[in-house]
């Protein structure tokens, strides 16, 4: 067959290397969407992982201004009792200054 039309074997083999060369450019597409597609997995995990850490309240900002809290809520108690103690010294002064 090919020995009676020559020009049907060259087309094929022509053919050929057009779908060889459609395949490679394919494989090479596929081959950069998994690696994206992995990219994008290991980058949502870190996200996860990130955002989990947020939830508990385990980050570095968190903590530090979580003790940052805790020393302001120490410092103001005193601030009642202080107010308490001027108001009955000030009932005390009056009471006395009444008596006499």
């Amino acid at each position: 067959m090919t020995d009676q039309h020559p020009e049907i074997a060259v087309e094929l083999e022509r053919l050929r290397g057009a779908v060889e060369v459609g395949f490679a450019r394919v494989d090479g597409s596929l081959a950069l969407l998994v690696q994206r597609s992995d990219q994008s997995e290991q980058r949502l995990a870190d996200h996860e992982q990130r955002l989990d850490a947020v939830e508990r309240g385990e980050t570095e900002r968190q903590k530090r201004h979580e003790a940052r809290l805790d020393a302001l809520e120490r410092a103001r108690w005193p601030l009642p009792s202080v107010a308490a103690l001027a108001a009955l010294a000030g009932l005390l002064l009056s009471l006395w200054q009444t008596t006499h």
